[in-house]
C-alpha cells in the first residue's frame, strides 16, 4: 500500500516537472518574440499632427474649341506655300473650313458623278465639292439627291477623338430668293366695259358694224371685177 502511494507521488511529481519545463520553454519563446524591435511610424517625442488631406480636383472633360477662321486661313496659306516649295500638290481650300460653317446651295450631276455647291458662311465664298473632299474637322463621304453626308471628328481635352456621321440638307430658297427668282410682270388688266344705260346703243353699233362689213365686201368685189376685165 505504501509502495503504491509512493509511486503515485513520484508520478505526479514527474508530471509537474514536465509541465514546468513546458511553461519555461513557452516563456522563453514569448520573450524572444517580444524582444524583436519594430520601428515606430512617427517620432514619439514630437507632438502629433493630423495628416493634411489634399482635395482631389476632378478634371472636367470638354470639347477642344477649333481655331478662328483667320487662324485656319493662315495655316492653310502656310501649308500651301510649303507644298509649292516641295513641288507637291497644294491642299484643298476646304481644309480651312469647318463642317458646321457650310451651307448646301446646290446638288447636280457631273461626268464624275454627283457634285455639290456649298457656301462658306464666314467668308461668303462658294466651292464645288465631290465625295472625299477634306475639311478641317471631317470629310465629305457621300452626296445624295437632297443632302450631303459628312464624317465629322470631335476632339476632347482628355485626348479622346470621337467620329460621328453628320448630314446637311439642301438649303431651301428663302422668301426673298423665291420672290427674286419667280418675280414676273403682272398682265395689264383691261378696263371693264361700261354698260350702256339702254340696249339702243348696242343695236346701233351692231347695225353700223354690219354696214361697214357690207361696204368692205362690195369694195373687194369691185376690185376683183376690175382685175378680171383687165386680163389679156
Amino acid at each position: 500500500m505504501k509502495d503504491s502511494k509512493r509511486k503515485t507521488q513520484q508520478l505526479s511529481i514527474g508530471l509537474l516537472a514536465v509541465a514546468f519545463i513546458l511553461c519555461g520553454v513557452a516563456a522563453v519563446g514569448a520573450q524572444e518574440t517580444n524582444t524583436s524591435y519594430r520601428g515606430a511610424n512617427r517620432d514619439p517625442f514630437t507632438k502629433y499632427k493630423p495628416p493634411i488631406r489634399r482635395k482631389v480636383v476632378k478634371k472636367v472633360v470638354e470639347q477642344v474649341a477649333p481655331p478662328t477662321i483667320q487662324s485656319r486661313i493662315e495655316q492653310y496659306r502656310a501649308a500651301k506655300s510649303a507644298a509649292m516649295n516641295r513641288q507637291q500638290a497644294a491642299p484643298k481650300p476646304t481644309t480651312a473650313l469647318l463642317v458646321s460653317e457650310l451651307q448646301v446651295t446646290g446638288i447636280f450631276r457631273t461626268p464624275r458623278g454627283f457634285a455639290a455647291m456649298v457656301e462658306a458662311t464666314p467668308i461668303k465664298l462658294s466651292y464645288v465639292i465631290y465625295p472625299g473632299e477634306p475639311f478641317y474637322d471631317g470629310m465629305l463621304v457621300a452626296i445624295e439627291e437632297t443632302r450631303l453626308v459628312f464624317r465629322r471628328q470631335t476632339r476632347w481635352t482628355d485626348g479622346r477623338l470621337e467620329v460621328a456621321v453628320e448630314t446637311k440638307p439642301l438649303r431651301q430658297p428663302s422668301v426673298n430668293d423665291s420672290l427674286t427668282v419667280t418675280r414676273a410682270v403682272a398682265p395689264v388688266a383691261e378696263p371693264p366695259a361700261v354698260a350702256s344705260p339702254s340696249g339702243k346703243d348696242d343695236k346701233e353699233s351692231e347695225v353700223e358694224r354690219l354696214k361697214a362689213e357690207i361696204e368692205r365686201l362690195k369694195a373687194l368685189a369691185q376690185s376683183a371685177g376690175a382685175q378680171g376685165s383687165g386680163r389679156p
